[in-house]
């Protein structure tokens, strides 16, 4: 039904909370195909959109989307600030260029939030609430609906982010379309996307535990550190930082190679300012540091 009921982001989240259920699986079910062609026909029906691109696979599979369905009327939008890794907003920029999107950088400003530099429970609903702040006048100018690349297993975390978007105005398509992360790794492998197995990269305030105050050195210290790994060849990772101890957070393929190379993480996170480097057994975990969610 369109439009959808005014509550559509308070029933989303009681889909999720209440798996199984049988709109959940009439989703999973439903085919890949009508699922993509759903996206492309809600899309239009917003007429202009402009997208929250941080250039991971799900903002990334929205924002080709989005210019494949409206073209020019989609205007990708990309938050620069401490809290983005180097490489990420290197990719967005390489990604608009290889896909003709319409790009656009702009600047944030969550670090002047003390609310956010506290880094508390809400710390991702502060940074939503500065990235709406910031992109909420540029949909106004282009008579646009903000839309982000949340899917519906972001649901069953703890996303305050979410409900910081969805308070300002925002949309989130790929939930409304009933994309998981899998079917957006699978839709974006079919459409030829690069993007389709890129590793996930939360923003680098997650990599710091709450209650930690986050301050511009402490991001730049693990940013630096993690792009240190990946020049040693790792791919999925996090530098979670304890004070002057780094524990690396690897793929679970990858922790043997991490052995191997230990003098040389070793001696570059040594390099980037941590005393001690540990490695976690248990592997890499998207949201490690969020507290547990109800079942």
């Amino acid at each position: 039904m369109w439009p959808p009921p005014t509550d559509w982001w308070g029933r989303a989240c009681r889909v999720v909370g209440s798996l199984p259920c049988v709109t959940y699986t009439e989703s999973a079910e439903a085919s890949l195909d009508a699922r993509i062609e759903q996206l492309v026909d809600l899309l239009r029906t917003f007429g202009r959109v402009v997208v929250a691109f941080s250039g991971g696979a799900d903002s990334a599979f929205l924002a080709a989307m989005a210019h494949q369905a409206l073209g020019p009327d989609a205007h990708a939008v990309t938050a620069v600030s401490p809290s983005l890794a180097g490489d990420e907003e290197a990719d967005c920029r390489a990604l608009a260029a290889e896909w003709g999107l319409r790009w656009t950088p702009v600047v944030t400003n969550e670090m002047e939030r003390a609310a956010y530099r506290l880094n508390d429970l809400d710390r991702c609903y502060h940074c939503k609430a500065e990235l709406m702040d910031v992109v909420e006048p540029i949909a106004a100018v282009d008579g646009a609906v903000v839309v982000l690349g949340v899917n519906l297993d972001d649901l069953g975390d703890h996303r305050p982010g979410q409900r910081a978007a969805a308070e300002a105005g925002a949309r989130f398509p790929l939930v409304e379309a009933g994309f998981t992360k899998a079917d957006i790794r699978a839709a974006s492998q079919r459409l030829g996307l690069r993007t389709w197995d890129k590793p996930a990269a939360a923003c680098l305030a997650s990599r710091i535990p709450y209650g930690t105050e986050v301050s511009v050195n402490l991001l730049s210290q693990v940013d630096r550190a993690e792009s240190a790994l990946r020049r040693l060849g790792f791919r999925q990772l996090r530098v979670r930082h304890y004070g002057d101890t780094a524990r690396l957070e690897l793929g679970a393929d990858e922790l043997a190679e991490a052995v191997a190379q230990r003098a040389a993480i070793v001696g570059a996170l040594h390099a980037c300012g941590y005393r001690y480097v540990t490695l976690d057994l248990e592997g890499f975990r998207s949201g490690n540091l969020n507290p547990p969610q109800p079942r």
